[in-house]
């Protein structure tokens, strides 16, 4: 064996972009820590990050392709055998029921890979089909009220938590999350820099999350009413003279729109709807426009949600109103050296362009509901869904009504994945390509800089190269476009495709493509990468700035580079058709009338909400055992209260039912939850019969999807509600098998 060598990168699995160090001998990965020295993260990591590499070298990832043989197993095949395979499936349901029987089904795993990040567009480009993604199971409602306001659906505004004085945090846990829609490499640590500076951190929440826990204030709230409260806030704001929108003021239209609606929303009104005193959101509304610079930060809390555009909107609007906008310590846009969503066109709001077959449930921003997919599925007739392509995704984990989907997936009559695993979503594929791990592939994560207030960007080139017969994902997804494109595989030229590709690019982005393709030649997602940094703020524009960066000089600093804090960018951000931010959409102002049946409707006894722990990624780092060891995690939180009403005993085992489905599951008994609410955590109950995941088996637990009604949406951004869903609670009986295991065909 010879010496030990240390390796410099990023871990690829969230938002803060956290720098490793990683030691390897022998070609294996022995120990990954902390980079103390890295720009961005400065020696921050959490636990996810630390097993990377027991990810890369865990025994039951995938390293070759599968093809179902006649048998119904999935065998090793050749990468050839598996394209044959896959052009023999897509062409033979097209040549049946046409190109519209077709489906994709992304996920955010597939957002993590640089090779599939940069392709999803080609392929959907090429494909022309359905696209049922990850966005309407989590911020689609943030994508609808960004794309309104401010003419683009990813210029999300993000917390300037490094400079504000007052944090304000609703529907999101940080301490768990590390961050969502908000790089930033170590938020608790700067709750606690914002308190020592002579700030406060207030949580606004169901559950007293580890985040709350931290924080100077835990303000309980009902499931689902966030939007009323955000609305009173809004009501005291005008009330009480305090909207103060400064600069924002040449800039912002709608101001007496949203005061007008906010009118009847007084926090008197909305007290026993949302369990927030009056007088308490009195004081919070003060206490944000007292402030010298003030962050107002919702996440997928208030996105999974029955009125998630609504509370979505209302966030930015109570930092718009208070003049929290835009300025440093306030909610403001990123500035990325790559920036790709600056460079290209923005693209229209759309909604209803198309609609789904069976409940009619309108495309919006180009997304069909994820929820839809089953019923898309299983239930016969013109237009039926009849192949289905998945990549970088687990909805039979992390989609509503999984059951139904996880029923509904042998139906199809051929399915082609691209994952790391067997797991319970792709064991039911017919074809299924092997992704690479985060360690043999490029590394940009050109995602996660969109939503940084420091400039900054970091790359890597592979670790490991992959096997000399090895295709790479982004090729998988330019075949595969091209064979649903009707082509066939000894006709398809990916360079040609790729080229074809990235001169779009160039031409949407209002550049000649010729010049830029003589100038990068080399194909591939690093290409696209070194475009869009050269076409940065801080970019060479392909020669016309001799001291720019480019891709090659990003290469020579492996800590990173950082371009300093963000700055104001109104109103260049701007790409609304007045060229304002238009504070009053109507198409989210029409959604009123829905939300004003929250205050007459009766609530129910009990409702759910989902949880996630830092040790857990939604469902696909299940499998590796230093993160699901030790004290079990899928547990049923419920307050004390509740638990003597239901004659439930920590410990025990509770039944949690509603018409969706139903499961057992231990009980755990905690006052950090608010009265009539429970929770359970996302991503587990992977014990599939087919599966190819050992530790997940063994640590299944429950699925809270079992229970997420497939029909229960956001109506307006159809995104899933996945959180204050009316539930019963009973004791266990004896008798009762935990539902960790399902029976499922597969073909």
């Amino acid at each position: 064996m010879g010496e030990p060598t240390h390796h410099l990168r990023s871990c690829h699995l969230c938002e803060a972009m956290c720098g490793i160090e990683v030691r390897v001998e022998d070609v294996q990965i022995t120990r990954i820590r902390a980079n103390q020295d890295d720009v961005w993260s400065k020696g921050h990591l959490c636990p996810k990050g630390a097993t990377l590499g027991r990810l890369h070298h865990d025994p039951d990832r995938l390293r070759n392709p599968l093809v179902r043989d006649a048998n119904g197993v999935l065998q090793p095949a050749t990468w050839d055998d598996a394209f044959a395979r896959a052009e023999e499936i897509l062409h033979g349901i097209i040549a049946r029921h046409g190109r519209g029987s077709l489906a994709v089904r992304t996920g955010n795993a597939a957002g993590r890979s640089t090779s599939l990040s940069r392709y999803i567009a080609a392929f959907s480009g090429l494909a022309k089909i359905a696209r049922y993604g990850s966005s309407t199971v989590d911020q689609q409602p943030k994508n609808v009220s960004c794309n309104l306001m401010y003419g683009n659906a990813w210029k999300i505004a993000v917390p300037d938590i490094a400079r504000t004085d007052y944090f304000l945090v609703m529907g999101a846990n940080p301490a768990e999350s590390m961050g969502s829609i908000l790089a930033f490499p170590d938020v608790l640590g700067e709750i606690e820099r914002i308190r020592e500076r002579g700030g406060r951190t207030v949580v606004i929440d169901p559950v007293r999350t580890r985040t709350a826990k931290i924080s100077d204030e835990w303000v309980p709230i009902v499931p689902g009413t966030d939007a009323l409260f955000l609305l009173a806030v809004c009501n005291v704001l005008f009330a009480d003279g305090l909207v103060r929108l400064g600069r924002l003021a040449d800039h912002v239209n709608g101001v007496e729109a949203v005061r007008d609606v906010c009118a009847e929303f007084t926090p008197e009104s909305v007290a026993a709807i949302s369990g927030v005193p009056a007088v308490t959101t009195r004081r919070i509304a003060h206490d944000i426009a007292a402030a010298r610079a003030a962050a107002v930060y919702g996440r997928i809390g208030l996105c999974t949600q029955e009125f998630g555009t609504l509370a979505s909107w209302l966030t930015d609007v109570v930092a718009i109103l208070t003049g929290h906008f835009d300025e440093p310590g306030t909610l403001m846009f990123a500035n990325p050296v790559a920036p790709f969503m600056d460079i290209l066109p923005s693209r229209p709001f759309t909604v209803g362009t198309t609609h789904t077959r069976v409940r009619n449930a309108p495309e919006v921003i180009g997304e069909v509901p994820a929820a839809c997919l089953a019923e898309e599925i299983d239930t016969p007739g013109e237009g039926q869904i009849k192949g289905l392509i998945t990549m970088g995704c687990n909805p039979v984990i992390s989609a509503p009504d999984s059951g139904r989907l996880d029923a509904a997936l042998p139906l199809l009559e051929g399915m082609i994945s691209i994952d790391l695993y067997v797991n319970a979503t792709t064991r039911h594929a017919d074809v299924i390509f092997p992704a690479t791990s985060a360690f043999e592939q490029p590394y940009s994560d050109i995602w996660s800089w969109i939503f940084a207030l420091r400039s900054g960007i970091k790359h890597h080139d592979p670790l490991f190269e992959s096997p000399s017969d090895w295709v790479p994902e982004w090729q998988v997804l330019l075949r595969l476009g091209a064979i649903v494109n009707g082509m066939r595989n000894d006709e398809i030229d990916i360079a040609a495709l790729d080229d074809a590709f990235f001169s779009n690019l160039c031409t949407y982005a209002g550049i000649d493509p010729a010049p830029v393709l003589a100038a990068a030649p080399t194909p591939g997602p690093e290409r696209i990468i070194d475009w869009a940094i050269r076409l940065g703020p801080w970019g060479d524009r392909y020669g016309e700035r001799p001291d720019g960066l480019t891709m090659d000089k990003v290469r020579e600093a492996p800590q990173g580079l950082d371009f300093g804090p963000a700055i104001s960018r109104l109103p260049e951000m701007l790409t609304t058709a007045s060229g304002k931010i238009e504070l009053a959409p109507e198409f989210i102002l029409s959604d009123l009338p829905r939300l004003r049946t929250l205050l007459t409707r009766s609530r129910p006894e009990v409702v759910l909400v989902s949880r996630r722990h830092a040790r857990s990624l939604n469902s696909w780092m299940h499998n590796l055992l230093p993160l699901v060891k030790g004290k079990p995690r899928c547990t049923l939180h419920i307050h004390p209260t509740d638990a003597t009403r239901l004659g439930l005993a920590d410990a025990g085992m509770a039944t949690v039912a509603n018409a969706t489905g139903s499961v057992d599951v231990p009980v755990e008994i905690t006052d950090d939850i608010l009265p009539g609410v429970v929770s359970l955590p996302h991503g587990w109950s992977q014990d599939h019969d087919g599966m190819q995941m050992e530790v997940s088996r063994q640590y299944a637990g429950v699925l809270n999807n079992y229970l997420s009604p497939g029909d229960l949406l956001d109506e307006i951004s159809g995104n899933a509600v996945l959180n204050g869903i009316p539930v019963t609670v009973s004791p266990a009986l004896a008798t009762t098998v935990p539902p960790t295991r399902l029976e499922g065909s597969t073909r």
